[in-house]
């Protein structure tokens, strides 16, 4: 084994994570436009394609009941129930599912053979249709196949050729193991931010209950709080399992240990990427978690067995054919039993798992459960707008969805927008308007700052937050810490007064949005600083932005968008949290992986905005010169200066102060977010440019173009 510089020094910071937001690693041409190509697509033929390959069985791959639609289900659902909403990572956006470490978790076994069955569908179409888009489009048509109503589907899924390497998974070094670490002070059923999943290796908790023992009310607890990382609340939780379950069966025929070979990552080469070798003759069929057995009479068929047979017989714990906790029904000759899925003249006798016992016993989701049972109309509803939510939930606002099958309504949980029943500013009305704010008393770093509060909210994981909407002026964000509201509150009555006298002024239908004139403010201060510098500087500017309103708003989805610290702002937050990231800096990598910035992007802005003065609470600490509020070098310039010394001024090691080395005299304050670009050697490489004598002019540039980048990456109608 070789050994990375990781292996050796486990403390130094991980900035590669950036490195491929500096560059494509896709093997298509920088002109590819993926939803161009996506639009070429004759939809329904490639529905036709995939429904053939679903119930054609193949030699070289059993299907269960002569159809493959519950595989395919399963793996849209493990492919696209990876995210979670506390940094919008995972999720089947990009195709992950066929890179590691997706491609081999012990719980997507032998979902390799349902990627290779489509294999055939994704060389006849190319690139017009990515495993992204084709993994879940074979959901969508297997559901449709065995009766199932959907709500819709949208393309639009990019396929990734790396795997993402912010996502983190959890502290284990094993699968299928539980550790202490993956919970706030060690508490089972608090998981640390940003998990979802509860255990390494699976996509939701153990289907056996609580660290593989049939606990139902630890099942169901594991299973609320999975879920609602996942922005699922209680009936769409019960109406996903419901739903999922209704089709296919599980398997454990025997103990997968005694059959089950490596997984494809581990797998010879001339296994060609597949994995988890069985010898289907002994074992009937196939092997994957342990536990044996479909859950109604009819696992291919649309109807209300799943519910019924849950709530309808009383369900015991056993260890069945492959050693898993599973349950039967007590009496056995009471419930319909299935054909057998590889011999139809068997039969199977139908079971549950811990989770769906778990549902019958907890209050709230038997409610729901009992309601479903009354009214299955509702059940099918609420099943079609969970599902396509599950599998669109990671994508972003409706203008990226494609495709003929995208439904009209727009949800809740897209972050619905206004739009716009006006005439756009132009170039014109731009300027007149940033000299308008520069006559206010508003200063640089207060222009600086509500601009990049509002912008800096996106992630490119999800497509969420951004600029656009303008809901910096809404809670939950009015109202963060991190934003100063107080402050904030002067400046947006400030920019609406502005706002209101323009648009009043107009005697045409030209009008400005609260959410772009917060941006052109920024690009003014930024301007004004570079001139302060000696430099002529125009920060691009598009109009388009337009208001939500607090009804558009979900505050508690919102919520996890909240910093717990801002590097760009100084800002360390309260040390009040528990999460994967052992210091602020890492915390600042993973923003900056999220806005999609590359290592001297994310250098630029900190400099930058250290000499605008741009910091929370407006503080000395990292403005380190003597001219604040204008577009200078100086942080690097003096950050690097060897008169200088740094001494802890707390006991976390978290504030410095910086002394002459000579004199003693204290200089300037600073924090870890200012200290880390002298300290780690990739950050002080660049570092080292823009703080040379002729590195001011780059900065600059360099500042104004990921200033820019920063402010429309929520722009997706401009691309």
């Amino acid at each position: 084994m070789t050994w990375s510089n990781e292996d050796w020094w486990p403390n130094l910071l991980r900035l590669d994570v950036l490195d491929d937001n500096a560059h494509d690693v896709s093997p298509y041409d920088e002109d590819f436009d993926y939803a161009e190509e996506f639009q070429q697509l004759d939809f329904e033929a490639v529905k036709e394609d995939i429904e053939e390959v679903m119930t054609t069985s193949k030699e070289w791959w059993p299907a269960d009941y002569g159809h493959y639609g519950p595989l395919f289900i399963r793996m849209a659902w493990h492919s696209a129930g990876t995210y979670r909403t506390l940094d919008g990572r995972a999720g089947a956006a990009g195709g992950l599912q066929r890179l590691p470490p997706e491609s081999s978790w012990p719980d997507n076994i032998n979902l390799d053979k349902a990627r290779r069955l489509l294999q055939p569908v994704k060389q006849k179409y190319g690139r017009k249709l990515s495993w992204g888009d084709l993994i879940v489009l074979a959901g969508n048509v297997a559901l449709e196949s065995m009766g199932f109503e959907t709500y819709g589907f949208a393309g639009g899924r990019a396929d990734e050729f790396k795997s993402n390497e912010a996502v983190e998974w959890g502290p284990e070094t094993e699968w299928e193991t539980t550790s202490p670490e993956r919970y706030e002070d060690g508490e089972v059923g608090n998981l640390k931010d940003p998990l979802a999943n509860t255990v390494m290796g699976l996509i939701y908790v153990n289907p056996e209950g609580p660290d593989g023992e049939p606990d139902v009310e630890g099942s169901a607890k594991n299973i609320r709080e999975e879920f609602e990382r996942m922005a699922m609340n209680d009936e769409e939780t019960v109406a996903l399992i419901a739903g999922g379950h209704t089709f296919g069966k599980v398997h454990g025929a025997d103990d997968p240990e005694k059959h089950q070979g490596p997984e494809p990552e581990a797998a010879p080469i001339e296994e060609q990427g597949l994995g988890w070798k069985h010898d289907f003759e002994d074992i009937g069929g196939m092997i994957t978690s342990g536990i044996e057995g479909p859950w109604t009479d009819a696992p291919t068929r649309w109807d209300m067995g799943y519910i019924d047979n849950l709530l309808e017989h009383e369900w015991t714990s056993v260890k069945g054919p492959g050693g898993a906790w599973q349950w039967h029904p007590v009496e056995a000759d009471e419930i319909e039993h299935a054909p057998g899925a590889q011999d139809p003249s068997k039969t199977e006798q139908p079971m549950m798992l811990t989770t769906d016992v778990a549902l019958k016993h907890d209050p709230d989701y038997r409610a729901v459960l009992e309601r479903f049972q009354e009214h299955p109309d509702e059940f099918q509803q609420a099943f079609a707008k969970a599902w396509y939510k599950l599998i669109h939930r990671d994508m972003g606002p409706p203008e990226r969805f494609l495709g003929p099958e995208v439904p009209d309504e727009t949800m809740l949980w897209q972050d619905p927008l206004p739009d716009a029943d006006y005439d756009l500013i132009g170039d014109a009305e731009a300027a007149e308007l940033k000299e308008e704010i520069l006559e206010t008393d508003l200063t640089v770093s207060q222009l600086a700052k509500t601009a990049w509060a509002s912008a800096s909210t996106y992630r490119d994981s999800d497509k969420r937050g951004g600029a656009n909407g303008a809901r910096i002026r809404l809670e939950p964000q009015r109202s963060w810490e991190v934003n100063e509201p107080a402050e904030l509150e002067t400046v947006l009555e400030t920019l609406e007064d502005v706002q209101s006298a323009f648009n009043e002024s107009r005697s045409d239908d030209v009008r400005v949005s609260l959410a772009d004139l917060i941006v052109l403010g920024g690009n003014a201060a930024v301007e004004q600083a570079a001139a302060e510098a000696g430099y002529d500087v125009t920060v691009p500017f598009e109009p388009g932005r337009t208001d939500a309103t607090q009804e558009q708003t979900d505050v508690e989805s919102f919520e996890v968008l909240e910093p717990k610290v801002d590097a760009v702002r100084n800002y360390l937050g309260t040390g009040d949290y528990d999460d994967l990231y052992d210091s602020p800096e890492e915390r600042m990598v993973d923003k900056a992986e999220l806005l999609n910035l590359s290592v001297p992007e994310l250098t630029a802005l900190v400099g930058g905005m250290r000499a605008l003065g741009a910091t929370y609470e407006d503080t000395d600490r990292g403005v380190l010169t003597d001219r604040p509020g204008a577009l200078t070098n100086d942080f690097f310039v003096n950050l690097l200066d060897m008169r200088y010394e740094w001494e802890p001024v707390d006991e976390d090691g978290y504030v410095f102060e910086i002394r002459d080395r000579k004199t003693g005299d204290v200089e300037w304050e600073a924090t870890r977010l200012d200290l880390i670009f002298g300290s780690n050697s990739r950050l002080r490489a660049v570092a080292d440019v823009y703080g040379a004598e002729d590195g001011e002019e780059e900065l600059v540039q360099d500042f104004v173009d990921a200033w820019s980048k920063v402010m429309r990456l929520d722009r997706f109608d401009l691309e």
